[in-house]
């Protein structure tokens, strides 16, 4: 059986990376950014760019795409011709964060049309993506996501949750464990430096017992070196919890800890703190504890 060819649509700090990781697989990959020169870099990996997002699919048999939200997802299928240029039988695969209700929608549009369709958000930040290490959580028929499964596994590993939308439900569970975490990670070692212990060597007497997780471990680091230099935006998590309440809403539930972690986020962005790596949760913990500070190192901010 001929290797699937694929096209990547969106080469920002995550899509770059995943792009190459498909190329790297021996898989041929046409790629398309809206700002060219964030596309041209993958040439070095034998990746093709498009001029257009249409010109890039119109061969493929599996297209993926990560953008920023659920308007340039539409704004990929239907504003720059996407969904038209598929061929029929081809598979779409959304790797971006969007509400599910939206996902569905987009699924039964490309059905119509005879383009098969899977939700695929990741989890694993930049590093993830650079690692090919990703948690990829699929929605979508399953016939479909064993034929999308060669392009999969070229970025991480990859898991069917359900149908259309539950991948995007299986991300924003991700994110209530993340926001919610990250905030008790930085109140955690705020205490410890106001309460006069070393945060660091808190951290490390934390390894390995029942509160030893990724989040203490990279981003417990990350506060410790002030580094804001971002992974996954504050401005994107706020995205996400806004949606995980909006769907919450929607099963008549109330996540009272997702408020609360929303509100944390909302206050940071209203203070223009949206293109920090949402680590930065504890600026604004920290704000209202001043002047209490965990650690004496300067913070590493985007420009």
């Amino acid at each position: 059986m001929p290797s699937p060819r694929v096209a990547f649509l969106g080469t920002g700090l995550m899509g770059a990376p995943m792009a190459a990781n498909i190329a790297r697989a021996d898989l041929p990959v046409t790629a398309w950014n809206r700002t060219p020169e964030k596309a041209a870099r993958l040439v070095e990996h034998g990746v093709r760019v498009a001029e257009s997002a249409a010109d890039a699919v119109a061969e493929a048999d599996v297209v993926c795409t990560i953008v920023s939200n659920a308007e340039s997802v539409e704004d990929v299928l239907f504003g720059h011709g996407v969904a038209e240029a598929m061929r029929p039988g081809a598979i779409f695969v959304d790797m971006s964060s969007i509400p599910p209700r939206i996902e569905k929608r987009h699924a039964e549009q490309l059905a119509e049309r005879g383009i098969r369709h899977l939700d695929a958000p990741v989890s694993g930040g930049t590093r993830g993506a650079a690692e090919a290490s990703l948690a990829i959580m699929v929605g979508g028929r399953k016939d479909t996501f064993v034929a999308a499964t060669p392009v999969l596994a070229a970025m991480g590993r990859a898991t069917r949750v359900g149908p259309d939308g539950a991948g995007q439900l299986a991300k924003l569970c991700n994110q209530v464990i993340v926001a919610i975490s990250v905030g008790g990670l930085s109140e955690a070692l705020l205490l410890a430096s106001a309460g006069g212990a070393d945060p660091a060597a808190v951290r490390e007497a934390l390894r390995g017992g029942f509160s030893e997780s990724r989040i203490l471990q990279e981003h417990g680091q990350r506060i410790l070196d002030r580094n804001w230099m971002p992974g996954g935006l504050v401005r994107n998590m706020l995205k996400d919890l806004d949606a995980v309440i909006e769907e919450a809403e929607d099963c008549g539930l109330d996540l009272p800890f997702v408020g609360l972690a929303r509100s944390l986020y909302q206050s940071l962005c209203d203070r223009g703190v949206t293109g920090y790596d949402h680590t930065a949760l504890l600026l604004e913990i920290e704000r209202r504890n001043e002047p209490h500070r965990v650690g004496d190192k300067p913070d590493v901010t985007p420009m």
